[in-house]
């Protein structure tokens, strides 16, 4: 798979593909922009067309990320791609992002959103992406290959309103404190083992944007605290990605997200972690019970495992597993995966074929459904294995709990989710 160092999508206008009764999927074309926005509009929200031509407009993104099914010159459903970077333990990783999918109604149930999803997938495909997310309702997502995997910040609310501390200015951010912001959402994202930073593109995007407005907090002339809020909603703001080097500047920024609020309900996200995670708490009433998660795809595994061989040398290396040798056998049941490693390092990740019984070769069983939690999410494979009959650790366990370990993620998007 080749990948160039292009940072947008590029090769997406290769696709013009007839679909049943007429319609075409293709690359967006600049006569599609208006129809583009019309039709993302009545499926959501005005500041979703704002957004759009934001992205579309942007150099490091472009029209080619954007889809479209037409029939004849209408625009009946769309999508828009998003180049992304996950973090594991300080291994980058080429990712993509599904959003603004939008139908128009008369057009549901034709199967246009999975057209659209594959013409997603082979694009992000083409640009060596290898793990693919999105934010989205429940279900819909997982009938493309789709897992839970990263939990979504819970929404709380504020129990108790800070007073704004004195020497502290808050006030709306622009584009020269870009670098202010991803500084201190750098900081704050340190302490996670899966991280995913805006891309300067996005960064550029959320200082245009209308869906929220960031803010910066500033003391004795340094920027200090950051977070973004969006605007009224039947009622109620949200406070997210609040990221501070102090528990006071996290309270200036809260009491001045109270002060926006004014008699609307005020709701926050938690950030577990840090400076920032930890003065929140203090201030915020106990979460829902209910946790949303954002939905992750992995394509190709074993390339994926390849890919993160550092992670795994990393992870043995640190343990008391570091001078021994060996194979970590783990089956998908379908196939399965031998990890080759000696004297603390992954040497080797070499593809097999199905394997039922993975404990009598010495393995562990990953149902394959479960691959991206099994990577990225909260529990590891243990606590996987407590929660899904079809995983389990094998005679091994010691050195899969070390290769599979619970993970703290912290994924910043376009969109607060």
């Amino acid at each position: 798979m080749s990948v160039d160092g292009h940072s947008g999508l590029g090769n997406s206008r290769r696709v013009d593909r007839e679909l049943p009764a007429g319609l075409t999927l293709r690359a967006a074309r600049p006569s599609d922009l208006d129809g583009i926005a019309s039709l993302l509009v009545a499926r959501g929200e005005p500041a979703d067309a704002i957004d759009h031509r934001l992205i579309v407009d942007d150099p490091d993104a472009g029209l080619d990320c954007c889809g479209v099914v037409v029939d004849g010159e209408r625009v009946v459903s769309t999508m828009t791609l998003l180049d992304e970077t996950l973090i594991l333990d300080d291994v980058s990783i080429r990712a993509g992002q599904v959003d603004l999918v939008a139908t128009d109604p008369d057009y549901e149930g034709r199967g246009l959103v999975r057209a659209l999803m594959r013409w997603a997938h082979e694009s992000f495909a083409r640009r060596g992406r290898l793990v693919q997310l999105v934010v989205g309702i429940a279900y819909f997502y997982r009938q493309f290959g789709y897992q839970y995997s990263v939990a979504v910040p819970r929404a709380r609310a504020v129990a108790a309103r800070p007073p704004l501390p004195g020497g502290y200015l808050v006030r709306w951010a622009g584009h020269a404190d870009i670098g202010a912001m991803a500084r201190l959402q750098d900081a704050t994202q340190r302490d996670h083992n899966l991280r995913m930073p805006h891309s300067p593109a996005c960064w550029r995007w959320l200082v245009a944007r209308q869906g929220s407005r960031q803010l910066i907090v500033e003391h004795d002339g340094a920027a200090v605290a950051t977070g973004r809020i969006t605007p009224p909603d039947d009622g109620c703001l949200v406070l997210g990605e609040v990221a501070a080097d102090s528990a006071v500047a996290v309270e200036a920024l809260l009491a001045h997200a109270v002060a926006l609020a004014g008699e609307d309900e005020l709701r926050v996200h938690e950030r577990p972690g840090g400076p920032a995670g930890k003065a929140l708490e203090s201030h915020l009433a106990p979460p829902p019970a209910h946790t949303d998660c954002y939905y992750t795809r992995v394509p190709d595994v074993v390339a994926l495992l390849r890919h993160l061989a550092p992670v795994f040398s990393a992870r043995l290396a640190a343990s008391d597993l570091t001078r021994d040798r060996g194979e970590a056998v783990v089956s998908f049941f379908r196939y399965h995966v031998r990890l080759a490693y000696e004297n603390g390092a992954v040497n080797a990740v070499h593809l097999g074929g199905r394997m039922q019984a993975p404990g009598s070769a010495g393995g562990a069983g990953v149902a394959p459904d479960l691959v991206a939690p099994l990577l990225f999410g909260p529990h590891g494979i243990a606590g996987l294995a407590e929660r899904h009959p079809d995983v389990y650790l094998g005679p091994n366990e010691a050195l899969m709990r070390v290769l599979f370990p619970p993970v703290r993620a912290d994924l910043l998007t376009l969109y607060l989710p």
